[in-house]
């Protein structure tokens, strides 16, 4: 009866060390305030948002983050500068809207024709482009989780049919994009640079001759449907997009090891789903355009093979113009020569993009 006793006392106080202990851990839960730079009237939003639920979910008793969609807390162009001086912990981005302070964030947002999801996928995870993130948003006091990979874009939409290269001349596009804007200007068109919540009026009031912004699921939901009569194919200007969240140093740093890793987890997690999601999302647009009436047009090889040529040629000018520029394209080449072995050899069942011609690597080393 006394062992007993002695059991259900020592259970007792077990009972109660592990309710303090408990409370403890509630009290040191994480509160961070999270935005992005998507609106929700832009369905990228959701992959935002996909993270965050995953988060709740496997380190819910951790960390919990208030999301606000993008502008209700500030305007989309002013998450970075929050994120860095730590006035938010935390914001979802597209790195290429950061090129204007280095531009090597936008080799990490895009590319024109380059990788297509897989090979930012595979460069991220295997060949050292994680590593290349933290470095450039490290300069920024943030730690970068990229959590979300779409393939290559829509392509251009507006009102003047666009079926070839020459077309492009004297063409006032909205494009994204600091590589993008250069190859298009050598091929005789000129960059408009509108926000995603902008586009569909410039559209539609001949502000710009056409635009491009995402994927077809996200341009359809858009409303683009409802304004545009031409589709040119294929979205040569971005072959992938990658997006992620931007993490103030402090508050990254503040968490503990095991919610830090949560936190990555779930970036990994969402980054695979957004693929799926997003390619879905690609074929019930493209049905919804073509049951809107809107023309769809695809460039001809031979077309491609001359913007291919000047991307190259843009690429390499670029990177030896900033030198760590220079070292996002250097690694992201050197991952395309050495896939390629394995990549040509598996046709017709490869996951990477097979390029004949791609940028000169000796000469972008030589900028490093």
């Amino acid at each position: 009866m006394k062992h007993l006793t002695r059991l259900a006392i020592g259970g007792l106080t077990a009972g109660l060390a592990l309710g303090t202990m408990s409370t403890t851990v509630h009290a040191d839960k994480a509160e961070w305030t999270m935005t992005t730079t998507w609106s929700d009237s832009i369905d990228l939003i959701q992959i935002d948002r996909r993270w965050v639920d995953t988060v709740h979910r496997i380190a819910g008793d951790d960390i919990e983050i208030d999301f606000r969609a993008g502008g209700s807390l500030m305007p989309a162009g002013e998450v970075f500068d929050a994120t860095e001086t730590g006035s938010i912990d935390a914001s979802g981005d597209w790195p290429g809207y950061w090129a204007g302070r280095d531009t090597a964030f936008s080799p990490l947002a895009t590319h024109t024709m380059l990788f297509n999801a897989v090979d930012y996928l595979n460069w991220i995870f295997e060949w050292g482009g994680w590593d290349i993130y933290q470095e450039i948003y490290g300069e920024y006091d943030m730690v970068y989780l990229p959590y979300g990979i779409t393939n290559n874009e829509s392509g251009f939409m507006g009102r003047t049919k666009i079926e070839s290269i020459d077309d492009l001349d004297g063409m006032r596009l909205r494009l994204a994009g600091r590589d993008q804007g250069r190859v298009l200007e050598r091929l005789g068109g000129s960059q408009v640079t509108l926000a995603g919540d902008e586009i569909y009026q410039a559209v539609e009031r001949g502000v710009v001759d056409g635009a491009e912004f995402s994927t077809p699921g996200v341009d359809y939901k858009i409303g683009f449907h409802e304004i545009v009569d031409y589709w040119a194919t294929p979205g040569w200007h971005q072959s992938a997009s990658v997006f992620g969240v931007m993490i103030n140093k402090d508050s990254w740093d503040a968490l503990p090891e095991q919610t830090q890793e949560a936190l990555k987890v779930a970036a990994e997690a969402t980054m695979a789903w957004s693929i799926a999601w997003s390619e879905r999302g690609s074929m019930e647009g493209t049905e919804g355009f073509q049951e809107a009436g809107v023309e769809i047009s695809q460039m001809p090889e031979e077309e491609l093979e001359r913007v291919q040529q000047v991307t190259n040629e843009v690429i390499v000018e670029g990177a030896c113009e900033n030198p760590l520029h220079a070292k996002v394209y250097h690694s992201q080449i050197s991952y395309l020569e050495e896939y390629a072995t394995w990549r040509d050899l598996s046709v017709p069942f490869n996951m990477s993009r097979t390029m004949d011609s791609l940028p000169d690597l000796d000469a972008i080393e030589e900028c490093l």
